[in-house]
C-alpha cells in the first residue's frame, strides 16, 4: 500500500494537521508524518507532535499523496525545504495527488505545480500564488491538486483528499460516522 505523507514545518496549523492525519486514517490510508529537522515538531498554538519520520528518510516511491497543513511559519519552513519542494514536484510529475490548505499552497507555487491551475488559499496568500488561476473557494480541485482556505475547511478539505483517494461510498461513510452534515 503506498503512502500519504503530511510533512510537519515547525509552527504548522494544529487543526489543518490533525484533521488530515485522522480523517485519512480512519478511511484506512496509510499515514506518515514527517517532521522537516527534528521528528518532534511544534505547532503554531503549542501542541506538540512526534513525527512518524524525518523528511530525508521518506522514498517518493512509496507516496501516493503529499497533504500539507498550513499555519505559520509552518508553510514558511514547508516551502524553505529543498526535500519537500523536490518531492512535490516529482509526485506531481508521476501524477500522484498533492494538496494544501491555509497558507500552505504557496509551496505548490514555489514548486511549480499549480501553474495555470484552480487553486485556493487563506486570504492574503494569493499574492504568493502568481502562477494559478486563484479562486476563493472552500476547497478547490483541478486534476490532481487539492487546496483549501483554511482550519474551518479542514474537514471538508480531508474529505475531498479520501475522495480523490478512495470513492464517493468512503466519503459518505466517514460523513455519517464523524456526524458532518455538509
Amino acid at each position: 500500500m503506498k503512502k500519504v505523507m503530511i510533512p510537519l514545518g515547525e509552527g504548522f496549523e494544529e487543526i489543518e494537521a490533525v484533521t488530515s492525519i485522522d480523517v485519512l486514517r480512519r478511511a484506512g490510508l496509510e499515514v506518515i508524518t514527517a517532521g522537516l529537522a527534528e521528528t518532534e515538531v511544534e505547532g503554531d498554538h503549542g501542541l506538540k507532535i512526534e513525527a512518524d519520520v524525518l523528511l530525508k528518510e521518506v522514498d517518493i516511491n512509496e507516496l501516493e499523496a503529499i497533504v500539507l497543513p498550513g499555519g505559520m511559519p509552518g508553510a514558511e519552513n514547508l516551502r524553505n525545504s529543498d526535500k519537500l519542494l523536490w518531492l512535490i514536484s516529482e509526485l506531481d510529475q508521476r501524477e500522484g495527488l498533492v494538496a494544501a490548505i491555509c497558507a500552505a499552497p504557496m509551496v505548490l507555487d514555489k514548486a511549480g505545480v499549480i501553474e495555470a491551475k484552480n487553486a485556493t488559499s487563506y486570504p492574503g496568500f494569493e499574492r504568493e500564488m502568481s502562477s494559478c488561476n486563484y479562486t476563493e473557494k472552500r476547497v478547490v480541485r483541478d486534476e490532481n491538486i487539492i487546496t483549501g482556505r483554511g482550519p474551518g475547511v479542514a474537514m471538508e478539505f480531508s474529505l475531498e483528499v479520501v475522495r480523490y483517494l478512495l470513492n464517493h461510498d468512503k466519503v459518505d461513510e466517514l460523513k455519517d460516522e464523524m456526524l458532518t452534515n455538509f
